[in-house]
């Protein structure tokens, strides 16, 4: 593995990590929406990760020589359908149903703030990396530059 192939894996998991942070406060910020542009409850949205494609010759070259990886790309944001929306009864509410009950998202707070944690360490630990590599970079350099 390069050097510099180091800090691209940590830069995709850092950029990737940036993206999840960003949809969690999507999240966290439509908590109260009962109606979208299309009259529809906001539904609670996640992101999905896979390993970046190696395309060209030189990267299987690079991955069959011992290259470990390739970093970490968005493959979607998907809207989650499966869990329920919250029911709250407020008959006064102008989104009530005619049974005086409105539709709020399936957004749990918990849940997107422990999603937001694991989000904010998984990019500390992406900028530990790069910083280890530059450091040994830098270190490299100075043993080079002595002679």
């Amino acid at each position: 593995m390069s050097v510099f192939g180091a800090m691209d894996i940590s830069a995709t998991g850092m950029t990737a990590q940036q993206l999840r942070t960003d949809i969690i406060a999507q999240n966290i910020a439509n908590i109260n929406t009962t109606r979208d542009e299309n009259g529809h409850v906001y539904r609670r949205k996640n992101v999905v990760f896979v390993e970046k494609d190696v395309t060209g010759f030189s990267q299987i070259l690079l991955r069959t020589a011992g290259r470990v990886g390739n970093g970490v790309k968005v493959s979607k944001i998907y809207t989650d359908t499966e869990s329920p929306v919250r029911l709250v009864y407020d008959p006064s509410h102008p989104d009530a149903n005619e049974d005086g009950y409105v539709e709020y998202p399936n957004v749990n707070t918990v849940q997107e703030m422990t999603d937001m944690i694991d989000a904010t360490r998984s990019y500390e630990a992406n900028v530990t990396a790069f910083n280890a590599t530059k450091n040994m970079i830098l270190k490299a350099l100075e043993m080079g530059g002595g002679q």
